[in-house]
């Protein structure tokens, strides 16, 4: 495959946002699947991610690779090492022109996914679309409205909702009663990080990047990281930190198994964190806590990219009750720790009640989605796209209560009488202090008491102005997410 320049790129026009202005008549739709008809997947992304998943989807009965597509050609060209017999392209809009793809795989930087899957359903492709759904709330809605609109298939990357051992869980949990009545949810991602660094001069871009793609909706801002690619997380511009990153599959576990769906959208939302320590280029917090009223079994959630002390290595990170990467249930007779493809519950006492194992839904969850495709049944999903949209919304939710946070205040934060908020504050405390950071200083934040109206999906209240101007980012001309739809929340 040949290189090309991003000068070559935009003066060939690829590069200049037209890609985004088609209308959905130009497209070709996908051909029909029978249920014996193998199914041609592209992956609109080609980066690690996309190589696990390409590799998941291969191990499904019936299943070809056959389109790679990514703004960085070397990543293109490193995956066609493996797929030589799949086409390449820089331009998601020539993979989704392709009558050689059903289809489409959405593995993009965070900014890229809902406008990524909107094109693709628009073009008559079935969609399967990496975790977090949204960059933004607004956006997500309108992905769920072009699946309905266009009759697509679209199903979430929470690969967890195919493991067996969820039905298990919610069975012991709900019919069996197993640590009684539940009382509340405490969810964890305890996962030590380095710092992404801080340049004095802008990121050069590489000549293999068509830098312009690479950014679609994003906006064209210098980037002094050292890094282009997977930092990108940690910058609000294209990513949702460690909340949208790994927070979003351990709170999709707690809405599938602690509220089996039944709770959507939480009524109020508090909490905070910061960016400390690190002084680096990033923006996303890594120490970040929130409570989330649900109406019913209320939610808190602690993050920290953090080592325990300072200097310490990867595996040290900060104490915490239950699972690195998971949840714990209390009940009035017990208490159940989650986490992904295991899990064990325990009596007041501690003592091991049953344990419970699984295969983390790998492989299992790509089948599913292409079950739904061939019977174009999406009731059959595991994680179709409005369960996605609800698991990331908290995500969102969450964010946004850090950005519209303000100093952190102790005698704020103690006024959420909730034995696990206390405890997970009083943890945020040490951990912070043993890196030399006060909580009560600017480097924290602690956001209002934000409510939400469950049947739209805003703030409303006093202090809800701010918090819904982040519901919508501003999208660069030429890559705009098409409106679709005022909201489709229940």
């Amino acid at each position: 495959m040949s290189k090309l320049s991003r000068r070559q790129f935009v003066a060939s026009g690829i590069g200049a946002g037209v890609m985004m202005s088609l209308p959905a008549s130009s497209l070709r739709a996908s051909r029909y699947l029978s249920a014996n008809d193998s199914i041609n997947v592209g992956m609109i992304g080609c980066g690690g991610r996309a190589g696990q998943l390409s590799q998941q989807f291969s191990k499904v009965d019936g299943v070809n690779i056959t389109g790679l597509c990514d703004p960085d050609q070397s990543r293109v060209a490193r995956m066609k090492t493996e797929y030589n017999r799949a086409q390449g392209w820089a331009d998601m809009r020539a993979l989704l022109d392709s009558d050689n793809i059903d289809v489409a795989v959405v593995a993009t930087c965070n900014h890229w996914h809902c406008l990524a899957a909107i094109r693709a359903m628009e073009a008559g492709k079935d969609v399967y679309v990496e975790k977090p759904l949204s960059h933004s709330q607004w956006e997500g809605e309108q992905a769920v409205a072009a699946s309905r609109r266009y009759d697509r298939i679209c199903q979430i990357g929470t690969q967890q909702r195919s493991d067996p051992m969820q039905a298990e869980i919610k069975r012991f949990l709900h019919k069996e009663n197993g640590i009684g009545k539940i009382k509340a949810c405490r969810v964890n991602r305890f996962g030590v990080r380095a710092s992404i660094g801080k340049r004095e001069t802008p990121l050069e871009i590489d000549n293999n990047i068509a830098y312009d793609l690479w950014l679609g909706p994003a906006q064209d801002k210098p980037i002094f990281r050292d890094s282009l690619h997977y930092d990108w997380h940690w910058d609000w511009n294209t990513g949702s930190g460690e909340m949208g990153n790994w927070g979003v599959h351990v709170l999709d576990d707690v809405r599938n198994n602690v509220f089996q769906d039944k709770v959507t959208t939480p009524r109020k939302i508090f909490g905070g964190g910061g960016r400390i320590v690190w002084k680096d280029a990033g923006e996303t917090p890594n120490v970040h806590f929130v409570y989330f009223d649900t109406g019913s079994v209320p939610v808190v959630i602690g993050l920290s990219n953090l080592p325990a002390e300072p200097g310490g290595g990867k595996k040290q990170a900060a104490p915490h009750p239950g699972p690195g990467s998971g949840y714990v249930v209390y009940g009035e007779g017990g208490f159940y720790h989650g986490q992904r493809g295991k899990g064990a519950a325990y009596d007041s006492d501690g003592k091991l009640i049953k344990e419970f194992e699984g295969n983390r839904g790998e492989v299992v969850h790509q089948k599913n989605f292409l079950d739904a495709v061939r019977s174009r049944d999406r009731s059959i999903q595991n994680a179709e796209l409005e369960v996605g949209h609800h698991s990331t919304g908290w995500c969102n939710f969450a964010n946004i209560a850090f950005q519209a946070g303000s100093k952190f205040s102790f005698d704020e934060a103690k006024e959420i009488d909730l034995e696990q908020w206390t405890t997970l504050i009083g943890e945020m405390e040490s951990h912070t202090r043993a890196h030399g950071v006060n909580m009560e200083s600017d480097q924290i934040r602690l956001s209002p008491m934000l409510e939400l109206d469950a049947d739209t999906g805003r703030f409303v209240g006093n202090q809800s102005g701010m918090a819904n101007k982040l519901i919508k980012r501003e999208y660069r001309e030429g890559y705009e997410v098409p409106e679709l739809s005022v909201n489709v929340t229940n």
